[in-house]
């Protein structure tokens, strides 16, 4: 189960990427989550994927 206040569901899934996960797409996978969910509901919060540097920025 991932968070539900978006400002934890934040450092939950950036923490998931620096520790466990190559990419954003590897990490929705494994935890069952839309990719495309999980980056409506931290844009709503003014935060988007970084490919670069594998985190929401």
């Amino acid at each position: 189960m991932i968070p539900n206040d978006p400002m934890i569901l934040l450092s939950f899934v950036n923490t998931k990427l620096r520790d466990e996960y190559a990419a954003l797409s590897d990490l929705c996978s494994a935890l069952d989550l839309s990719e495309s969910s999980l980056c409506s509901r931290l844009a709503a919060i003014g935060y988007s994927y970084d490919r670069t540097h594998n985190r929401f920025v």
